[in-house]
């Protein structure tokens, strides 16, 4: 038996607001990069786009290679190999990500990055090996102070938007949220479906007109 001994409060995930504007600040951002010719902002961009589209722990994207993306029109998913306790899963994306992981690919190919099945797909501009989780912490928080969100939210803070939200798109379908999330149980998934009771509520309360 899983008990769940902790409790997911609204100040660790984005509301849509929150995570909209993220997530053009980091656009933005990339775009100026791109035309000066840097890498962090269009990487940065990525890293944002892929939390807030995949829900991956840090740890997975630190060790996404591009061989473990898969694009296909209307079916594209990447391959986590290494989750939590050793664990494989498929996780699905939508289309708009895709665009985005096209010209990316596209993008580090032509600048020269590596885009071989075991190539980084979050490389270090230093290293060009693959960024570490505390790296992609620091580039989290540059992202969120360069969009005015509050220090307080850190790169888990993608993951658990990205449960929050797609609970909600879904129709509260808890065990789709528990498959892309990767969790072995359901009980730790039942806390993104706490933190969006009010949501069910008024969804009730509209119930028959």
């Amino acid at each position: 038996m899983v008990v769940q001994d902790w409790v997911l409060g609204a100040s660790k995930y984005l509301s849509t607001e929150e995570a909209k504007r993220l997530l053009e600040a980091t656009r933005e951002r990339g775009e100026k990069a791109n035309q000066l010719g840097r890498k962090t902002g269009i990487r940065d961009y990525l890293l944002i786009h892929l939390g807030l589209a995949t829900g991956l722990r840090v740890s997975e994207m630190a060790n996404l290679t591009c061989g473990d993306i898969s694009i296909r029109n209307g079916a594209s998913s990447l391959i986590v190999r290494n989750g939590k306790g050793g664990k494989v899963r498929v996780v699905a994306f939508n289309g708009t990500f895709t665009d985005h992981l096209v010209h990316y690919l596209r993008w580090k190919e032509e600048t020269g990055e590596l885009v071989h099945s075991g190539a980084a797909l979050l490389a270090s501009a230093v290293t060009g090996g693959a960024m570490t989780p505390r790296a992609l912490q620091k580039a989290f928080k540059r992202c969120a102070a360069g969009a005015g969100l509050s220090p307080h939210y850190s790169i888990h803070s993608l993951r658990h938007t990205f449960a929050c939200h797609l609970y909600k798109a879904s129709g509260w379908n808890l065990r789709l949220v528990q498959k892309q999330l990767g969790h072995s149980s359901i009980a730790t998934t039942q806390v993104y479906a706490d933190v969006m009771e009010p949501d069910l509520r008024r969804a009730m309360e509209k119930l028959y007109g």
